[in-house]
């Protein structure tokens, strides 16, 4: 897996699907919070007018000269939960992001969310 810091540097950089598709440019990591390790990131998709943040998991995910290629197909990404380029993620929302991709969801033990922007 990616550390935090060696991800962060590759925003702005495209973002591929495993057949080499490219997706959108990716815009920032989500950290788990139980772990502070990369676990989703948003990719910017869209046309320039009209774009938006969707949620793809990092796990499986592996970098080539100047992409990030990830472990979904692209149509499963872009069908991903998404938000306004400026827009927020609420807690609410985060087991849908897990669900959509078959992952499993449990918040932390107080009921504090599982992802944090970094």
């Amino acid at each position: 897996m990616f550390e935090a810091g060696d991800i962060r540097e590759w925003r702005g950089h495209g973002v591929v699907d495993p057949s080499g598709h490219k997706i959108g440019t990716l815009e920032a990591v989500y950290v788990d919070t139980a772990t502070d390790q990369p676990f989703f990131a948003t990719v910017a998709v869209g046309l320039p007018t009209r774009r938006r943040l969707v949620f793809v998991p990092l796990s499986g995910a592996t970098v080539g000269p100047g992409y990030l290629k990830i472990a979904h197909p692209k149509d499963l990404v872009k069908k991903a939960p998404a938000i306004d380029t400026d827009g927020e993620l609420p807690a609410s929302d985060e087991p849908e992001i897990f669900a959509h991709y078959e992952l499993d969801y449990a918040p932390g033990a107080g009921g504090e969310r599982r992802l944090a922007r970094r």
